[in-house]
């Protein structure tokens, strides 16, 4: 990680990250992997309307995209083959975000607590954890299968707050899309933006955002004493 030139300094005590798009830059693929289902499903999207319209929950989406025009059991079956899709042609191609590991390496030797709090569903959740090597890392993580509301509500993050024992206005939220800066938002967390899917300009009308940045090169973390700990960019 290079040496980062401190600007701002942010007190936390634990870290929760989204995962796609936040640990790693994956969201085109995914962009295309749904563009090219709902085009199967008759439902002809740009990437721009791709990228404005679809994030959450699969399910949720399919329900709002297409009303009652699928059950629940083919919901559940659209957005499964969507998903495998995916990791098939990401099973080459996934790997962190530039600085990222050197920075939860950093995180873990200080004992930060740590959890993943994403949309995703299980399977890819596992997947990339496995694949990255990660599962030492953090604490819990909270994948789509088990909230029953999705980004913008708090939901996902709340749970990850609790499994960590530590209150979500005390812990940082690292997150790259403007639902997801909601849900921080909502949760009264405070946030740091990934852009590698939206610009600054997406995020203009979300609170509680403090920074935004490409990657995790200009960041570092320190120890400040009884349970609470510094990021610096």
């Amino acid at each position: 990680m290079q040496k980062p030139i401190i600007e701002n300094t942010l007190k936390i005590r634990a870290l929760i990250f989204d995962m796609d798009g936040t640990m790693f830059n994956n969201m085109m693929i995914h962009h295309r992997a749904w563009q090219k289902k709902l085009s199967e499903l008759g439902l002809e999207l740009t990437l721009e309307e791709v990228k404005r319209d679809i994030h959450g929950v699969n399910e949720e989406i399919i329900k709002r995209l297409f009303g009652d025009r699928f059950n629940e059991a083919e919901r559940r079956q659209i957005a499964w083959d969507k998903e495998a899709a995916y990791r098939e042609i990401y099973a080459d191609k996934i790997k962190l975000l530039p600085g990222l590991q050197a920075f939860l390496d950093q995180a873990k030797e200080l004992k930060i607590p740590m959890g993943i709090g994403t949309a995703a569903p299980k399977e890819n959740a596992e997947f990339a954890i496995e694949a990255l090597e990660l599962d030492t890392y953090f604490k819990t993580v909270v994948h789509s299968d088990m909230v029953q509301r999705g980004k913008p509500d708090p939901q996902v993050f709340e749970m990850v707050s609790t499994d960590l024992d530590i209150p979500l206005t005390e812990s940082l939220v690292f997150e790259d899309s403007p639902t997801g800066a909601k849900a921080a938002a909502n949760g009264v967390s405070k946030s740091v933006i990934l852009t590698t899917t939206h610009t600054p300009e997406e995020f203009e009308t979300i609170g509680n955002i403090q920074h935004f940045m490409q990657d995790y090169e200009q960041v570092e973390l320190a120890d400040v004493g009884k349970g609470w700990f510094e990021l610096r960019f």
